[in-house]
């Protein structure tokens, strides 16, 4: 029996989990979704209804993204993702990334839903943190340091989500590093594998698999 992963292909939350799972080789059950329309199954799980969630065989639910990943990460990390040293640091970024700037990131995105102020204004909020990201990057290639981390992968998916609003913009703003960096986990070969579309999931429906090296244990 193996762990069930419920996903929906375009969350930046489902993406960094899937890319986790992907990069650990660890062989899963995946359950693509529509948001619109959530399978019971999954709502017995999480009630809260977000994705990504896993069920583990032994019963135990994981509907936290960063979850997810510290338990693929910790079947198989070759290249030490998760390195102890660093985990501090990591912390405070994803802890930016997914608070503040998830925030001005969805003001930036659905700017027609908070008519309060404009589209530049929630853009100019959200620039902080990639301000931010662009001063590590003129410093080393990845977020921290010279080898991909966990905090790369928690937080490419919600920059690409940003950079995806105005494309245009995004391009010619001050940021090359930060687009040296983005451009390259969007060529990587574990993005463009976790991107792949699945047909939605019903019940009974053939089995879709995602991994395939490690044992889930």
């Amino acid at each position: 029996m193996l762990p069930v992963l419920y996903s929906f292909r375009r969350c930046p939350y489902a993406i960094r989990a899937r890319m986790a799972i992907h990069y650990a080789g660890v062989r899963v059950e995946l359950r693509e979704i529509l948001l619109k329309s959530k399978p019971p199954a999954m709502l017995v799980a999480s009630p809260k209804g977000t994705v990504p969630v896993l069920v583990l065989p032994d019963g135990r639910v994981l509907d936290e993204s960063c979850d997810v990943m510290r338990w693929g990460l910790a079947i198989h990390d070759p290249d030490n993702w998760m390195d102890p040293a660093a985990s501090r640091e990591v912390s405070r970024l994803i802890a930016e990334n997914d608070g503040s700037f998830k925030t001005h990131l969805d003001h930036y995105k659905y700017a027609d839903r908070y008519p309060e102020q404009t589209p530049a204004h929630y853009r100019a909020e959200g620039e902080v943190f990639l301000e931010t990201l662009e001063v590590r990057l003129q410093q080393r290639p990845f977020l921290l340091g010279y080898q991909p981390g966990f905090a790369d992968v928690a937080i490419f998916p919600f920059v690409r989500q940003f950079s995806l609003v105005d494309p245009a913009w995004f391009s010619s703003a001050p940021y090359p590093e930060l687009r040296r960096w983005l451009n390259g986990w969007l060529n990587s070969p574990l993005f463009v594998a976790v991107m792949e579309k699945y047909p939605v999931w019903q019940d009974g429906a053939v089995v879709r698999y995602f991994g395939c090296t490690a044992d889930a244990g």
